[in-house]
């Protein structure tokens, strides 16, 4: 009988939660534990790290998993590369569930950078109005370039700006265009920092940059190891060997 863990995260990761619940395959969600209150899932959930490579051994086998998918965000590096050596050691199928990145399109003024660092050498000397869209544990650095203004906004609360260096605004997406041009054009944000982490969800702040003329520095995906990839619910379920609910009511 097949048992997967799934390493979640991400919205793809809760589609697949569900689809797992609804055909019946057993299956444990894992949460890296970043966010406060995570979106509930309706599988039997951990919450943290593994303890590297070994812990995550120890946990597919107390866990007697059979498959496992990684689903956790793009820039989840270690997590990723932690599975890919532990599924190897164990023997276990591996299967990377992940979103496409996004792709420039016409008017778009978007800077490529491969880290942290790049971009935040990327930003102008002069004072900017910068929308950081990369996460509370990347904030510091920027922090130090004391000319310029930062937007963040976060899922949790808990963090706070100097006075007059920012703004800090909680929220959860997904954004609509319409809701971050309208918070852009507030903050009047010249410049947005983030990672190209694809999907639909958060993507509405790069649409919005493209028609207020907005320069986008975007950090390029981490190298990770190579593993089989699919992009969509439906091929992860294939791959599984189950049917999704839409698919067996048509009979496919």
């Amino acid at each position: 009988m097949r048992r997967v863990l799934l390493l979640g995260g991400t919205t793809e990761a809760s589609q697949l939660a569900q689809a797992l619940a609804t055909a019946g395959v057993p299956a444990v969600f894992s949460y890296a534990g970043r966010t406060h209150a995570p979106v509930a899932q309706p599988l039997p959930t951990r919450v943290g790290g593994f303890g590297g490579v070994a812990g995550l051994c120890d946990c597919l086998q107390a866990e007697a998993v059979t498959h496992v998918i990684d689903a956790t965000h793009p820039f989840a590096a270690q997590m990723s590369r932690h599975a890919v050596q532990a599924c190897a050691e164990m023997a276990l199928p591996l299967l990377a569930l992940e979103r496409p990145a996004w792709q420039a399109q016409a008017g778009d003024k978007w800077q490529h950078t491969a880290d942290m660092a790049g971009a935040l050498a990327a930003l102008p000397e002069r004072a900017a109005r910068v929308f950081l869209a990369i996460g509370r544990q990347h904030v510091a650095p920027f922090l130090e370039e004391t000319q310029h203004w930062y937007l963040l906004r976060l899922v949790d609360p808990g963090l706070t700006l100097p006075e007059g260096r920012g703004a800090v605004v909680i929220d959860r997406g997904p954004f609509t265009l319409d809701h971050d041009l309208a918070l852009m054009k507030r903050h009047r944000i010249t410049h947005v920092v983030a990672k190209n982490a694809g999907g639909q969800g958060a993507r509405a702040k790069l649409d919005a940059a493209r028609q207020l003329g907005c320069t986008v520095i975007l950090i390029d995906r981490p190298q990770l190891p190579e593993r089989p990839t699919v992009s969509t619910v439906e091929d992860a379920l294939r791959w599984l060997g189950v049917q999704a609910a839409h698919e067996a009511e048509r009979g496919v």
